[in-house]
């Protein structure tokens, strides 16, 4: 796929973005999860090794290149590696899936009532080398905790920011202003994080398009006039914690916004299934996100 072909059928695709990009940090969860408890490495380039075996495992299992799935997100060792005998972006854009990169170098220490990103002074850099491994665009995550004028408004600025960056690499960024789905007064924050993040979409250069990453809202629909934005190329979910089944009940309420689910997608893959049990598994799972991101 080309550039221009990936865009088109990030626009128009009527499917899902699967989230395969649990960092350092993140990977032992993600590992036990699978059933890989932490005792099976010793060392980092071990663990990464096992987590890249589940994601090989994902990428080439015959039901996620059913045309459901129409991107995936990376880390970076992930978008380093290869499936199929190719590069992990080539052999995704095989399948007829567009690549991202997740960027961020993870989250500062809360202050007004959110988590902003932590400098990334090496952001050009990364971009540069996903364009030359064909990557399409990026995605960054912050979290707001609270609906704290100052801090929701530091975070969206930032993310706005980094997303000049990378569009000036010819990526797409996808901004994740991600709102805890478990803080009290979501409704009311969410409500000033929609304001912030339509500024930022006033003071966003003509003909530039980026992509939004958000929590399912507390109000359904709040983010409607965000899924038809001429600056906006798509508007995805996280599951923020839900289960598959919340996840995919609370986003079929929100026409235009699809999913882009990491846990909701792989909650019950375990490394001892057979590939018949896996492949069963994983594709009931890509039915039932994809059902409630065309809804």
């Amino acid at each position: 796929m080309t550039f221009d072909e990936m865009k088109a059928r990030i626009a128009e695709g009527q499917g899902f973005i699967a989230a395969l990009d649990q960092s350092g940090g993140s990977t032992p969860k993600a590992l036990a999860g699978y059933g890989v408890a932490e005792d099976a490495w010793t060392t980092e380039d071990e663990m990464f090794g096992l987590i890249h075996e589940m994601r090989q495992r994902i990428i080439e299992s015959p039901c996620f290149g059913n045309g459901k799935v129409i991107g995936a997100i990376l880390f970076e060792k992930t978008m380093e590696g290869a499936s199929g005998g190719k590069s992990v972006p080539a052999r995704l854009k095989e399948r007829g899936i567009v690549p991202f990169l997740k960027v961020d170098k993870g989250l500062a220490e809360e202050r007004d009532g959110a988590q902003l990103m932590k400098p990334n002074p090496g952001l050009e850099d990364m971009c540069n080398r996903a364009r030359e491994l064909g990557v399409f665009g990026t995605k960054m995550r912050s979290v707001i905790k609270s609906a704290n004028p100052v801090g929701i408004k530091e975070a969206v600025r930032q993310q706005f920011a980094e997303g000049a960056r990378i569009l000036s690499c010819g990526l797409v960024p996808m901004l994740e202003p991600e709102y805890d789905i478990t803080a009290a007064d979501r409704a009311e924050g969410e409500k000033i994080m929609l304001e912030a993040i339509e500024e930022g979409l006033v003071a966003l250069p003509e003909g530039q398009q980026i992509m939004l990453k958000l929590s399912i809202p507390k109000k359904a629909g709040i983010y409607g006039g965000l899924t038809n934005h001429p600056k906006v190329l798509r508007v995805v979910a996280l599951s923020g914690g839900y289960s598959t089944e919340e996840a995919c009940s609370e986003l079929a309420k929100n026409p235009g916004m699809i999913a882009s689910f990491s846990r909701g997608l792989l909650q019950d893959l375990r490394a001892t299934q057979s590939d018949e049990e896996f492949d069963g598994t994983l594709s009931g799972a890509i039915d039932q996100i994809h059902a409630a991101s065309v809804a």
